[in-house]
């Protein structure tokens, strides 16, 4: 399943949960140098959908807080939680 999210980096907590003009906000500790921002959001999604970090790939969104990942095995279920709380 395809899943747009808004990556916050530098925040205090690791975590997804929240929505932001339509998006999943994914908040992580490391700051957005050399795409460690981009790892640390990717291995967030994986932990909230309770999948391998293998199973999401980044589509689109390198070089911006507002990323496309698509999620293999992702429940729509979780999503619909996801967004509807704060993670």
């Amino acid at each position: 399943m395809r899943v747009t999210i808004w990556v916050r980096p530098g925040s205090t907590r690791t975590g997804a949960g929240g929505e932001h003009n339509g998006a999943l906000v994914v908040r992580v500790g490391a700051r957005a140098t050399g795409g460690k921002a981009t790892e640390a959001a990717l291995a967030a999604v994986a932990t909230a959908f309770g999948v391998r970090r293998t199973a999401v790939s980044l589509i689109t969104g390198a070089t911006s807080r507002v990323k496309t990942v698509d999620v293999a095995g992702g429940d729509p279920a979780i999503l619909a939680a996801l967004l509807g709380g704060t993670g």
